[in-house]
């Protein structure tokens, strides 16, 4: 994780803390390099905290980053787990032309819920990220968490969405409480209901899915890539 470990969002599902972010550390770019190099990575996700403390959101500071990920590591493979830095779609071109081989930007959950579950994204400009992403020439990623409250009619409803928009990955994990000032789970999913939707994702036209109680957005990452 980048950008620092303070969020400028307070997102009742996330236990990042959250507050007045410190200046990003200008050295950060080059030693998350070096430190992929020393430990020998074939494959990296990169994400960060919401830095709407800074002009662009952040958005350079990522380029950079992996910027210096490519010059150490030409032949480490890289997934982009990023923010909406705002909708602003000159940030998002910015992380987009350093070209990781995958650009992740998490929904989180279906479109009613969302205003009570994320503090300040919105469930369209979300979709409209990934569609920019979905337009260039690198692969779109999303996940949700399930267990919130929603119904299969609006995770339905999410899977078209996000095929319409240009993204063809896709994960599907169990939301966990992280403490009891966060959000309560509504329900625990039943891994055969996991198994139900991988395979409704998978009918639908998505190429690769990950969906079980224990997954997380990054969960077996490489195995989006394209053999």
């Amino acid at each position: 994780m980048i950008s620092g470990d303070i969020c400028t969002r307070s997102c009742k599902f996330c236990n990042t803390k959250t507050g007045r972010p410190l200046p990003l550390d200008s050295e950060e770019p080059v030693r998350v390099a070096q430190s992929i190099r020393e430990l020998g990575l074939k494959h990296a996700v990169i994400t960060s905290v919401d830095r709407d403390d800074l002009p662009d959101a952040g958005a350079g500071h990522w380029a950079k980053t992996l910027r210096q990920i490519k010059v150490y590591n030409p032949q480490t493979t890289l997934e982009a787990l990023i923010p909406d830095f705002g909708g602003d779609m000159k940030n998002i071109a910015e992380v987009i032309e350093t070209a990781p081989e995958i650009i992740s930007h998490n929904l989180e959950t279906v479109r009613r819920l969302t205003p009570f579950v994320r503090s300040a994204a919105k469930y369209e400009r979300s979709l409209r990220v990934l569609k920019q992403i979905g337009e260039s020439n690198v692969f779109a990623k999303t996940g949700i968490m399930l267990g919130l409250g929603e119904t299969e009619t609006e995770i339905f409803e999410l899977m078209e969405e996000v095929l319409s928009a240009g993204c063809y990955f896709l994960s599907i994990g169990q939301y966990l409480q992280p403490s009891l000032k966060h959000l309560p789970v509504k329900e625990y999913i039943h891994p055969d209901i996991f198994e139900k939707y991988k395979k409704k994702a998978y009918t639908l036209g998505f190429r690769h899915v990950e969906s079980g109680p224990l997954v997380r957005s990054s969960y077996r990452s490489s195995l989006y890539l394209p053999v």
